[in-house]
């Protein structure tokens, strides 16, 4: 197993994969979609929360992510003595009416076979996705995690109507007329995955990309009215059956698994380990079920860190682990101090790990 660290657009430069390095770090993941240019309520640095105005505006619905732009990036995060593992997320802009169903389909699923062709001819193996209308929605900030240091959470429900021109939780349109999406029925939903994934699976083999699907994050069957996908931990499975191809793998989410109200994360584990499905793994600690719930310290929550880390090594994972999220540290770097302790801690339980049993 590989230790890796997620950086956000704003945080891809020098510096941070410096950092990176310094906390025992060999892999990046990025993230190309900027989620703070724009949001009133996202703080950078820190993870895009957001409020019922979403996380700001899309990217440049004409512009994809050229080979050149994803070539840089790749060498200059090589030079820092680093791997680049993954993209992670399409741009909204460049594919709502795939996951709308709306009249540009056709011609946004032909613009992300060309990116997926570039980042296979970019050298990076793996792009992360998140198939959902409403997105990464309804989650709250507050001084959550021990010794109060600022964590994200859930205090309830969030069904607030998902205004016209939005998706995934970001504005692709900010001129749409008044009024709200209509709500898909799940088996919409369900559909327009399969069509995505038999467009865009063929073209990641050919390109050696794997395609990585992060679970729904806020695990609910419904954010803003909108239906969710992956919310208990058996529907991963039925996302592998759409395609049996290995390029249809799992971002494999832990903390989203742990906030499930079906399931056990640690039994979740060992099934789609075994199937050796799981592409990266986001790996980190919450407290309760949603739709209440908080993050915590990687060492404080309900989830035996320690024994995800076996299970995974048990079932022959060797792939990259970061910690998507960490709390916020009382100091002049919080975000840094947040994510240097869970790097810590993964660093420390992958080494006992290989003193136990070998590299």
């Amino acid at each position: 197993m590989k230790l890796g660290l997620g950086l956000y657009r704003h945080q891809l430069d020098a510096a941070h994969y410096q950092f990176a390095k310094q906390c025992g770090c060999t892999h990046l993941v990025v993230h190309l979609v900027d989620y703070f240019r724009s949001s009133r309520a996202n703080q950078p640095g820190d993870q895009p929360v957001g409020d019922d105005t979403g996380w700001g505006q899309a990217g440049d619905p004409d512009r994809l992510w050229t080979y050149e732009e994803l070539a840089t990036l790749k060498r200059d995060i090589n030079a820092a003595g680093l791997e680049l593992e993954a993209i992670e997320n399409f741009d909204p802009a460049h594919w709502h009416d795939v996951l709308l169903d709306g009249p540009r389909k056709q011609a946004q699923l032909e613009q992300l076979k060309t990116l997926i062709r570039d980042v296979g001819r970019a050298g990076i193996p793996i792009f992360g996705y998140n198939f959902s209308i409403a997105g990464v929605a309804g989650r709250v900030k507050g001084a959550f995690a021990r010794g109060g240091a600022e964590a994200g959470g859930m205090d309830g429900p969030f069904d607030r109507p998902l205004p016209h021109g939005m998706v995934w939780n970001m504005v692709y349109d900010p001129n749409a007329p008044p009024g709200a999406v209509p709500a898909a029925s799940p088996q919409q939903l369900w559909a327009r995955l399969q069509a995505f994934l038999e467009a865009l699976v063929p073209v990641a083999e050919e390109a050696g990309v794997t395609l990585a699907a992060h679970p729904d994050d806020p695990p609910l069957p419904t954010v803003r009215g909108q239906p969710r996908l992956v919310y208990q931990p058996h529907l991963y499975q039925r996302l592998l059956d759409l395609h049996p191809s290995p390029c249809n793998a799992l971002e494999f989410c832990v903390g989203t698994l742990a906030e499930m109200t079906e399931g056990n994360v640690y039994e979740a584990v060992e099934r789609y380990g075994r199937q050796g499905r799981i592409a990266y793994v986001h790996l980190r600690n919450v407290r309760g079920k949603v739709p209440y719930y908080r993050e915590t310290f990687i060492d404080d929550g309900d989830v035996d860190v320690l024994r995800v880390l076996r299970l995974l090594r048990a079932q022959g994972f060797s792939g990259v682990i970061i910690p998507d999220h960490a709390p916020q540290m009382a100091c002049a770097a919080p975000w840094h101090a947040g994510m240097a302790f869970a790097l810590g801690y993964l660093r420390a339980g992958m080494r006992s790990l290989e003193q136990e049993n070998g590299p």
